[in-house]
């Protein structure tokens, strides 16, 4: 089953801040580039961190005399240390890193951890942009064929609105489960509705089968 990696959807033109970058340096970067947050790097390009509005919110709140907010650099502000990933990842495993770490945005890093680009939920969302018949021709390649092993007639496959319908016969019963969890696992698909028979169950033990049929 193929995925979308990582490389695939994110951002290359990366905006970015250095340690010493002022704290009104990074607040015009975010207003003019219209983003939320930014990675911290150092002079390797490693990321250090990543400063995000509401670092920036938290910092104006908690400013006093004695330490004045527009005295801070991006170092004083970033989160740290930053979640990052690296672009061979699968966009599903990135999601739910982000998902899981209440995170808007992931830097992307090499072997090196030299920042190359960034992936933020926008950039992972766009799997699910995907046309109705890009999907269905997926679903018949990968599904159909590659999963269950049938011709693509055998099974009609529908698609409306990334909302995927099964319809037709297969061998076992063992192989509708199978189908429909091979569907999910698409990028782009919200929705699999199971509309497949089966010529042989294959599920139910002999025994209990023959049992059954006594009744």
């Amino acid at each position: 089953m193929t995925h979308r990696t990582v490389g695939e959807v994110m951002t290359r033109d990366v905006v970015e801040a250095r340690r010493a970058t002022p704290f009104k340096e990074v607040v015009r970067l975010l207003d003019h580039h219209r983003i939320s947050g930014l990675p911290v790097i150092d002079d390797d390009d490693k990321v250090l961190g990543v400063v995000s509005g509401t670092d920036l919110v938290r910092a104006q709140a908690h400013r006093s005399p004695r330490s004045p907010v527009g005295g801070a650099t991006a170092a004083d502000l970033m989160t740290s240390p930053a979640i990052t990933v690296h672009p061979e990842q699968g966009v599903p495993d990135a999601a739910r890193l982000m998902e899981r770490r209440g995170v808007e945005r992931l830097p992307v890093v090499d072997e090196e951890d030299r920042l190359i680009g960034i992936a933020t939920r926008r950039d992972l969302l766009r799997v699910f942009l995907r046309t109705d018949d890009d999907l269905g021709r997926q679903v018949s390649e990968e599904v159909v064929g590659g999963v269950l092993g049938l011709s693509p007639e055998a099974v009609l496959v529908s698609v409306r609105d990334g909302v995927v319908t099964l319809a037709g016969r297969v061998e076992s019963r063992s192989q509708v489960p199978e189908a429909v969890r091979a569907a999910w696992r698409l990028e782009g698909v919200v929705g699999v509705v199971n509309g497949l028979t089966f010529r042989v169950d294959d599920c139910t033990p002999p025994a209990a089968s023959a049992a059954s049929g006594r009744r």
